[in-house]
Parts: structure tokens; C-alpha cells; sequence
């Protein structure tokens, strides 16, 4: 599947170090997998465990799974080795690079990686002035949200609202929709606590993102859910479409549905999201 038409709804991270963990996840309910070389590993394992993903990568089915490698950056000792690795690895969907500020920084990589594709982690604050730029590298697939880091460049408090944190998302976001690109959330850290990653799924598909990072298996279900077209999207998608139809065919321009206009470009959005619960349900077939 193109990754303009994956689900992107859940993307969880698992440590590249962690066998048990790494064969699990070819059972678990996630869109997309982000195998992290980087927070995630210690530095003494780092190599063992670029070793070890790639033989789990090569004997592992993960399925309809997206697979995204999150390498360390180029300015450690590890990022290259790290690159080169996966360059040409024929399980491996896409190279995850960190803490991207600026284009050059994913230049760097592709001249390791040849065509692979790449993801950008937008974490910095000069990455958030930057997004445009980086949207527009050819070699760019989509962006991932990296709260976290974002939070401690800005020395930001957290908030439930994420107020400190919406001018950079919303940059990524319009870099991201003018080029084409996926972007999917930043992590909700209290893994344990539904009502609030309910909330921070709901506010970020509302400003629209694909989907959410996720640390823990356990938030899978609400993800998935959350950026899912629910059931009163699909039908009123429907609806709007068989009344355009009907509108176009006498003549007129517009239709009404529920007591609201519909024109074309609410039938491109109504199409959007059929097309979408589509892609969905694909993945369970």
C-alpha cells in the first residue's frame, strides 16, 4: 500500500534492543511500527542492537505493518553505521531521522541511504521554523511530532490543552499538507491514563493529523479508534455524495444536506474519508 493511502492512526514505538518485544509486536493491532535505535537504546547496546534488528527484521513478518527504523543521528557515533544498515534492508519501509532542524540534515542521510525513503522527527525549535523547508525534501515521506524534545527546547509546562505546543504543530502541519506528506502526533506519555490520550487522539485528529506516536501497546485501541472516520462520518460522507450527485445531475451547483450547503470541496473531504475507513478496513481482510 502507498503511504499516501496507509493508516497512519497508531504508530508505536519499540526498542530495538529488546528481542522479546521486537516479536510481539507482529501480533500487535498498530498501523505502523517505529523500531527506535535511538531514545530507546543505551549506549553501550547500541550496536548489538542495530545487529539484532537486523536479523529480526529480516526473519519477522510484521504483516500490513509499516516498518520505520529510527536511527541516531549523524552527529553520534552510531548514525551512519546505523543508516547503512538499513540502506538496502528489503523489510524495512523507511529510515526514521532525528532531530531534524533543517533540509540538509536528511541530505546527509540520503546520501547514505540512496532511495529509501525518509521520515523526519520535528523536534527542534529550529525545525518548527524550518518545516517548510524540510516538507519539501524529494526524498521525504512524512514527519513525526516529537513533543518531548519540543517541550524541553521551549522549557514549556505541561498542559492538558497542549497550548505551549501549538504554534509547532501547527507549522508542521501546513508544511506537511502543502507537500503531501504523512505527519502523525507526538506521544502522550501517561500510558496508563485512557481519558486523557482519549482527549490528546481527539485533539489532534480535530487539527488533523494521520495518527499518534505511541510508547505502549495498551494505547493501541484508543488510537486506532480515534483516527478512525466514525460511524456518523461515514454515513453523513454518504449522504453528501448521493446529494451532489443528485444536485449535479438537475443542473445545480450545490446541494443541501441537513440543513447545510454542500459544494464540491465538501464532497473532496466526503471521498477523503470513504476512501480512508476503506484503507482501514483493508487491513483486517
Amino acid at each position: 500500500m502507498e503511504a499516501a493511502q496507509r493508516p497512519y492512526r497508531s504508530v508505536l514505538y519499540i526498542p530495538g534492543s529488546k528481542e522479546r518485544a521486537l516479536e510481539k509486536a507482529t501480533g500487535l493491532a498498530a498501523d505502523a511500527i517505529i523500531f527506535d535505535l535511538e531514545d530507546a537504546v543505551a549506549p553501550d547496546e547500541k550496536a548489538s542492537a542495530r545487529d539484532l534488528l537486523v536479523k529480526v527484521l529480516a526473519s519477522q513478518d510484521y504483516g500490513h505493518r509499516a516498518r520505520i527504523v529510527r536511527i541516531n543521528g549523524f552527529d553520534t557515533e552510531w548514525g551512519r553505521a546505523d543508516a547503512a544498515a538499513f540502506a538496502d534492508h528489503p523489510n524495512v519501509d523507511a529510515i526514521l531521522v532525528p532531530k531534524v532542524s533543517r533540509t540538509a540534515d536528511l541530505d546527509a542521510v540520503a546520501a547514505v541511504t540512496g532511495d529509501k525513503p525518509l521520515w523526519a522527527m520535528m523536534e527542534t525549535a529550529l525545525g518548527m521554523l524550518n518545516a517548510a523547508e524540510i516538507a519539501g525534501n524529494p526524498r521525504l515521506q512524512g514527519m513525526v511530532m516529537g513533543t518531548n524534545d519540543l517541550a524541553k527546547e521551549l522549557g514549556s509546562r505541561f498542559r492538558a490543552d497542549r497550548l505551549p505546543m501549538q504554534a509547532g504543530l501547527g507549522l508542521c502541519l501546513l508544511a506537511a499538507r502543502a507537500h503531501g506528506r504523512v505527519i502523525v502526533d507526538g506521544v502522550y506519555n501517561a500510558f496508563k491514563d485512557d481519558e486523557g490520550l482519549r482527549a490528546e487522539c481527539q485533539q489532534g485528529r480535530d487539527m488533523g493529523f494521520d495518527g499518534k506516536t505511541l510508547i505502549h501497546p495498551a494505547q493501541l485501541e484508543i488510537a486506532n479508534a480515534g483516527f478512525a472516520p466514525a460511524d456518523a462520518e461515514i454515513d453523513l460522507a454518504r449522504r453528501q455524495i448521493a446529494a451532489f450527485d443528485t444536485a449535479t445531475a438537475a443542473g445545480q451547483g450545490v446541494a443541501v444536506v441537513d440543513g447545510k450547503i454542500v459544494e464540491n470541496l465538501h464532497i473532496v473531504t466526503a471521498k477523503a474519508i470513504l476512501a480512508r475507513s476503506a484503507a482501514i478496513a483493508a487491513l483486517a481482510s
